[in-house]
């Protein structure tokens, strides 16, 4: 195909500027990154060669500027890689990531594109440059630096080769575990094998096995996480309980061509040399001085303040469950495959809570609706949904985003069902990113879910924690959608990683908020809205099976600091290493952790969450902290508190420090109680 013909180099012309999905295909991907690169090169070299002494628009604006092409293409081609693949698309991701690592490397050990730009930096001082100016400066220049710039000769050829080959060991790790969980069901087919499942888990299983092609009556469980979790929830066959347990905690973990073992460790070897090119003693410590936590210590002291507490929460919790077990007559002991089935039963028992009752009152199209009826009264948006605009799958609805004066602000487009062709769990990211330095487009954010689908006719039907995740991700949606900065390298969610999950958690308090949930969760069938009597269960069972969770999120992020705090030369044997370390911290067989190593898409299907999976907790202290303020000023609605939100954390990007930001939304610094008696781990 040429140039000419090839549609992912020509303009796209849809009214939004959205790609032409209908007409891509996988083989167009590699000639046209091909051009793209060699687009970006020569820009880059225009800007180095410059005679013109370096200033920040004949560098820093110009470098921003760069790329534009290379960087449409990324988005396009990561997005139906995570959410619409095919086995050409598998295909022409492991060719195109050692290629698109080198450009990479090429970009950022440029020699005289970097003597600029250092240049620039060494002066910053005198420059007189706009605050968001040095703030491109500072981040562009570390970019180059903790990218390998100030290397030299061997170390630096060294440096790239370990980039380019990580790059395709990630894509190789993301698509071992999408292998074992598109190519895994249990079958269940008559009453004995349903029993125990309430309506709504029968249905998304009868509607998975027809999406699979199974017979009439047959019912498939899939190992993503909206169908698994109910079944180890509900069913009364524990035999099937453990065999779908041992799928789920397996990924990535089975002898043959998708073992993800091996993998994992050259990950870990390459890693711990990539910190020693640096300087650094081990990866988390490379990884960490860019982050607002910045050490091990900082870390683990967070980590340590919640371990012993949630497992105390947790052994309490236990209890409960065998006293539930004893009281049914059930004599064995309690194991991983059990603890939900019998958490559910004693919820129901205690808290007169039954899981079944309330998803009737979640909807998927109420909840969306109470999404944006949130982004709405908060922040002025209107969203605005556009059937007629094609998205990459049919599943995938375009939403035009509007502001307070019915401007364009942006295109929202929002994909929540679980495919086979789709990677388990819920994302967000960009197809344009929001900036004023030459893209003269309003951004185009998306959402991924993966959320088991009603049969056809009915409602697909959440739990409450699938609509704090649906929250959680439009958080991170508004993140992009509301970014008003001048350079694309400060727009959205790119900003420091243990920052960049506090305005997704912020947002989940909405979900809880009685004013919201009397308007918006509403019975599917009779359009009543949820009883004060449930929401009443509902507050009370709030803090109900928080141990649980958090030690299995807690170990998770244990593990990942402990494998990537190792000094060796060589990535341990991660099976061995995990049980090691999880025993040494006292994990409770019966509860397990979030993530097993071996299919860790947070650590090992990219870099972003390595030794950093705890930014979660590090921003629900924030996330907690801040939304005390709402509560201050006594509505979840109050306006001062909103636009104060909106100002310093949803629209600046990166344009602020982290710290800076934070202080000037709350007049403080976090404090770290309000987190704490969110999980139970102080009295209220």
């Amino acid at each position: 195909m040429s140039h000419a013909t090839n549609p992912l180099l020509q303009d796209w012309t849809d009214a939004y500027g959205l790609p032409p999905f209908a007409q891509i295909e996988a083989a167009q991907f590699a000639p046209a990154f091909e051009a793209a690169l060699a687009q970006h090169r020569a820009e880059l070299d225009a800007i180095a060669a410059q005679t013109a002494a370096p200033d920040f628009e004949n560098t820093l604006a110009a470098f921003d500027r760069s790329g534009r092409l290379l960087t449409k293409l990324e988005h396009l081609f990561h997005t139906l890689a995570a959410s619409a693949t095919s086995p050409e698309l598998q295909a022409a991701q492991r060719a195109l990531a050692a290629p698109l690592a080198a450009h990479g490397n090429a970009v950022y050990m440029h020699a005289e594109l970097f003597k600029r730009v250092d240049a620039l930096y060494g002066e910053r001082q005198a420059l007189g440059l706009a605050p968001q100016q040095l703030r491109l400066l500072e981040r562009v220049h570390l970019d180059f630096v903790r990218a390998g710039a100030k290397l030299q000769g061997e170390a630096q050829r060294r440096y790239a080769k370990v980039v380019e080959r990580l790059a395709e060991l990630y894509t190789l790790f993301g698509q071992n575990v999408l292998a074992d969980e598109s190519g895994y069901q249990l079958v269940l087919q008559g009453e004995e094998e349903l029993a125990g499942l309430p309506d709504f888990v029968r249905a998304a299983a009868r509607q998975a096995g027809a999406d699979r092609g199974l017979a009439e009556g047959q019912h498939a469980i899939t190992l993503s996480r909206s169908h698994i979790v109910p079944f180890l929830t509900f069913s009364a066959r524990r035999d099937l309980r453990e065999q779908a347990w041992r799928a789920w905690v397996g990924r990535g973990e089975k002898a043959g061509a998708t073992d993800n073992r091996a993998v994992a460790q050259e990950i870990l070897t390459l890693r711990n040399e990539q910190a020693r090119l640096h300087g650094y003693a081990c990866y988390a410590d490379y990884a960490l001085a860019d982050t607002m936590a910045g050490t091990r210590d900082a870390v683990m002291g967070l980590l340590d303040q919640v371990w012993e507490p949630a497992k105390a929460a947790a052994q309490a919790e236990r209890e409960q469950l065998e006293g539930m077990m004893a009281s049914l007559g059930h004599d064995f002991a309690l194991e991983a495959w059990d603890w939900r089935y019998y958490a559910e039963k004693v919820r129901k028992a205690r808290y007169e809570l039954d899981e079944a009752e309330v998803k009737p009152y979640f909807p998927l199209d109420a909840m969306v609706e109470a999404l944006f009826d949130c982004a709405g009264r908060l922040f002025g948006l209107k969203f605005v949904a556009r059937p007629e605009v094609a998205g990459y799958h049919a599943d995938a609805k375009v939403y035009e985003v509007q502001g307070a004066d019915g401007t364009l602000r942006g295109v929202f487009m929002q994909d929540n069902f679980a495919r086979a062709t789709k990677r388990s769990g819920a994302w967000m990211n960009a197809l344009r990113w929001q900036a004023r330095n030459g893209i003269g487009a309003v951004p185009v954010i998306l959402n991924n879910n993966n959320f088991a689908k009603g049969a056809p006719g009915e409602p697909t039907l959440l739990s409450f924690d699938d609509a704090r995740t649906l929250f959680h991700e439009f958080g991170h949606g508004l993140h992009g959608l509301l970014s008003d900065v001048e350079y694309e390298r400060l727009s959205g969610t790119q900003v420091l990683r243990d920052f960049v999950e506090l305005p997704s958690q912020i947002f989940e308090h909405w979900i809880t908020e009685p004013e919201v949930l009397k308007q918006h969760a509403r019975h599917y069938k009779t359009g009543e809205a949820i009883p004060d009597a449930l929401l009443a269960k509902i507050k009370a069972a709030e803090l109900f099976n928080q141990g649980y969770e958090t030690v299995r999120y807690t170990a998770s992020a244990l593990v990942d600091m402990a494998a990537h705090a190792l000094t060796d030369a060589a990535g341990p044997d991660i099976t061995a290493f995990e049980a090691e370390t999880m025993a040494a911290y006292g994990l409770p067989a019966a509860i397990g952790m979030n993530h097993r190593l071996a299919h860790f898409q947070h650590l090992f299907s990219g870099s972003g969450y390595a030794a950093g999976y705890y930014v979660y907790m590090w921003a629900e202290v924030l996330d907690a902290d801040g939304y005390e303020a709402f509560v201050e000023a006594g509505s979840p609605f109050d306006p001062a508190v909103a636009a104060k939100l909106l100002t310093n954390i949803y629209s600046s990007g990166n344009s602020r420090e982290p710290r800076e930001a934070y202080r000037a939304f709350r007049g403080r610094d976090a404090q770290v109680e309000p987190m704490l008696r969110g999980r139970g781990l102080l009295p209220a």
